[in-house]
């Protein structure tokens, strides 16, 4: 069976932005925008919700599918720290704890390669590779398992202009940002390569999910 590179569980804005211009310390999405995930902090399945009374349904199941048959990671620098440049700080070990929610090898995109980070079961690998080549190197960790391309919004279209991505789950929040990292003006920009379903929830946001054609 065939290791795909999957897009899951990725949350952008009606506008189509994903993450603000702002991020820092503080603001690891940039402004306000964690307000376009609450779809998801609502669910059961979220971790921090584990034994209260989250919502089921539509959202819960995808939040549910976020690690099925996932084996490794892959994301961009900005999606794992505020620090841009050169690593100033090696004690910076992301934004997760002690347990980043993984449970797999992470291989981070950057210019400026440090030491391999080991955190619970999560190993975060920093690499200045191709998008071809990283996945190479990913679904060689993953042991036969699919490979979650984590974001951010840059680091989707690196992948998705190298047509390595196999499937998308996108989900679209009725929240309006105006500025910041987009990932599409239209979700029928992929048309053309994916077949495409969108399925609203109750909630508000609506799931548009994508497959190799």
């Amino acid at each position: 069976m065939a290791q795909l590179l999957r897009v899951q569980n990725f949350t952008i804005s009606s506008d189509g932005v994903a993450a603000g211009v702002d991020q820092s310390f503080e603001n690891p999405f940039g402004l306000d925008h964690l307000t376009s995930m609450k779809w998801f902090f609502a669910t059961a399945s979220f971790p921090g919700n584990a034994g209260s009374s989250g919502s089921r349904g539509l959202d819960d199941y995808f939040a549910r599918d976020f690690s099925n048959n996932i084996g490794a990671e892959i994301m961009g620098r900005n999606k794992f720290g505020p620090q841009r440049g050169p690593w100033t700080d090696h004690e910076w070990e992301g934004w997760w704890g002690d347990e980043p929610p993984f449970h797999t090898p992470v291989f981070v995109l950057t210019h400026h390669e440090r030491p391999s980070i080991e955190l619970s079961d999560s190993t975060f690998h920093f690499v200045d590779s191709s998008p071809a080549d990283v996945l190479d190197r990913a679904r060689q960790a993953a042991g036969g398992k699919d490979v979650r391309l984590g974001g951010g919004v840059t680091t989707i279209r690196q992948f998705l202009d190298a047509d390595l991505v196999d499937t998308l789950h996108i989900t679209v929040a009725p929240v309006e940002f105006g500025s910041g990292l987009k990932l599409w003006d239209s979700p029928d920009e992929l048309d053309d390569r994916f077949d495409h379903e969108s399925v609203p929830s109750p909630s508000g946001v609506t799931h548009h999910l994508f497959w190799r054609k």
